[in-house]
């Protein structure tokens, strides 16, 4: 974890990266904080110069806001699946929530639009799998990595919130859970509520966000 909270900015997604042999990074914050993030990378003992992909796993400010400077920056591909795509390509403030946040967010084009159920990506060290897992927003993804014997899953905002600014559909969240809750991770990475194990923690996370009510709201809350 490189990113969010008292790591970065408070509204900035939990940021998390990879080293696959090459660099991934799940998200990139809201913007303002790409250097602090870059600082914690390298703290970590990760070259930010050397990112290689950085898959953005829906549209919303707090998660893709640093995405054009990052791939400006560092020369990487950036991945997102094709039913957020337009809104990170246009920059749209409403689908971003960007105006909530009160950013002007900077369009990003993508190297890599994932337009099917799932895309694999292959690196020197390791596969991600990424997942589409509608609900949140049209065009969520989710990553898998089984490592080390353990299978760790980046399951970003598996709480919500829903609205219909940004396309969310309660029926379709409810199918990608129970998708989530079939690769019996070891390991959930979550987008806010940081990281949950093992494997029984993580069914009982995804398990009581299914329970708990959920209403599609006209503005969101925190996202």
């Amino acid at each position: 974890m490189v990113g969010g909270g008292g790591l970065s900015s408070a509204a900035d997604c939990l940021v998390y990266a990879l080293n696959l042999g090459e660099l991934v990074l799940i998200d990139c914050g809201s913007g303002a904080s790409w250097p602090r993030i870059k600082q914690n990378m390298s703290a970590a003992g990760l070259d930010p110069d050397r990112l290689h992909t950085l898959v953005l796993t829906h549209g919303h400010v707090d998660h893709i806001g640093s995405a054009a400077r990052i791939r400006r920056e560092c020369g990487c591909r950036v991945v997102a699946h094709a039913d957020d795509a337009a809104a990170i390509t246009s920059g749209d403030p409403r689908f971003s929530v960007a105006h909530l946040y009160g950013v002007d967010l900077e369009p990003c084009e993508l190297d890599l639009v994932v337009s099917g159920e799932q895309e694999r990506l292959s690196f020197p060290e390791g596969e991600l799998l990424l997942l589409h897992t509608p609900g949140h927003t049209p065009g969520s993804l989710s990553a898998v990595l089984d490592t080390d014997g353990s299978r760790v899953l980046l399951g970003q905002d598996i709480h919500g919130p829903f609205s219909h600014d940004f396309g969310s559909d309660l029926d379709a969240w409810r199918a990608s859970m129970r998708k989530l809750l079939d690769l019996e991770a070891d390991i959930l990475c979550e987008g806010h509520f940081g990281v949950f194990q093992p494997a029984s923690e993580v069914k009982s996370f995804i398990e009581g966000q299914l329970a708990a009510p959920k209403t599609i709201m006209p503005v969101p809350g925190s996202i």
